[in-house]
Parts: structure tokens; C-alpha cells; sequence
């Protein structure tokens, strides 16, 4: 009597959380992540700025971040269009710079009004009051693009071909 054994395969490793995270997927886990964390600091930073209780910054900070997903989305599809075509691969401190430099500039045209309003005070006033935050913001976005693609690694666009 013969015994057949069968050859098992190996089990291997499960993928790596980035091998999950492409196109649409990554957008959204991008976006909840950056904008949690951007709204609670926001309203703390709002609140301080403009003399006003967290409850009332809060409110304008969750707008702030609902005007951000969208700004962002159409942000980094455009940058990742751009970014594709390029023939340097990858995401150097310099692209780094210019990506964060790019979404809060087209922040602040957008939502310094919204603070002039939401605060009765004018532009320049609002302008003023933003500027702790762009540099917040700047700073922030930065680390949390480096960190999130330290993590999930980096999108189609950017990896060497």
C-alpha cells in the first residue's frame, strides 16, 4: 500500500496594508485620516485665535474640513495626474513641498472668507487669523504625507518604474 502525501504550500505573510490601498481606496483612508486629525486641531486652534468657545470654532472647522475633502479629491487627482507625466519618479523633499504648499494655498482663497464671515471680522482680520493655521497646516501636511506613504506606501504615480 502506497501512501500519497500532498505537497502543502507555504502559507505566506498577508499582504501589506499598502497592497490594498491603490486608487479610490487610498484616497478615502487618506482623506479620513488627514481630516480627524485636522479637525480636532483646527478647532483647538480656531477657538484660541478667535477668542471664541470650541463648540462655536468646531462648527466652522467641520466646514473647513468638508470644503478640504473636496479641495483635496480634486487637488490630488491633479497633482497625481501631473505627477504621472513627470520622468523623475518618487517624491522628494522638493515635490513634497511644492504638494503642501499647493493644497493650502488653494485652501486659504477659500476659506479665509468663510472665516471672515463665521467670525464677523474682515478679510485682512481672518487673513490674519489663518496664517497660525497655514503654517500649522503646511507643517502638518507635510509630515502626514511623508508618514502616510512611510505607511501605506507610495501611490502608482510616484513609484520607480
Amino acid at each position: 500500500m502506497t501512501v500519497k502525501t500532498v505537497a502543502s504550500a507555504p502559507i505566506s505573510a498577508p499582504a501589506p496594508l499598502w497592497f490594498y490601498l491603490r486608487g479610490r481606496r487610498r484616497r478615502v483612508i487618506y482623506v479620513a485620516l488627514y481630516e480627524l486629525i485636522a479637525i480636532a486641531a483646527a478647532t483647538a486652534g480656531l477657538a484660541l485665535v478667535a477668542g471664541q468657545s470650541a463648540g462655536h470654532s468646531g462648527v466652522v472647522a467641520v466646514a473647513a474640513s468638508a470644503i478640504a475633502i473636496v479641495w483635496n479629491i480634486v487637488f490630488n487627482w491633479a497633482f497625481e495626474r501631473w505627477e504621472a507625466r513627470q520622468s523623475v519618479k518618487g517624491r522628494s523633499v522638493r515635490r513634497r513641498i511644492a504638494h503642501a504648499i499647493g493644497f493650502e494655498g488653494g485652501l486659504v482663497f477659500i476659506l479665509v472668507p468663510l472665516f471672515a464671515w463665521w467670525f464677523q471680522v474682515t478679510l485682512w482680520q481672518a487673513l490674519v487669523m489663518d496664517l497660525g493655521l497655514v503654517v500649522f497646516f503646511l507643517c502638518y501636511t507635510f509630515v502626514f504625507n511623508w508618514v502616510f506613504d512611510a505607511v501605506f506606501g507610495l501611490p502608482l504615480s510616484a513609484q520607480q518604474g
